[in-house]
């Protein structure tokens, strides 16, 4: 759901694809996983990322 998309276009968007026998599990796993993808795509296009050796450092810090 990028900002140009209302929200509700988004989630109906997402229901039209899923099958008719979908589980409610299902359907919010997956506009999660949307949401995920596409907030990782802004960022991506904001530059808003770090480099592989930030991301072994701050892991290895856990």
């Amino acid at each position: 759901m990028n900002s140009t998309v209302p929200a509700k276009e988004f989630v109906q968007k997402t229901l039209d694809e899923m099958p008719d026998d979908v589980s409610v599990e299902e359907i919010i796993k997956e506009l999660a996983f949307k949401r995920m993808v596409e907030r990782g795509l802004q960022d991506s296009l904001n530059d808003h990322v770090i480099s592989q050796e930030q991301l072994e450092k701050q892991i290895a810090s856990w």
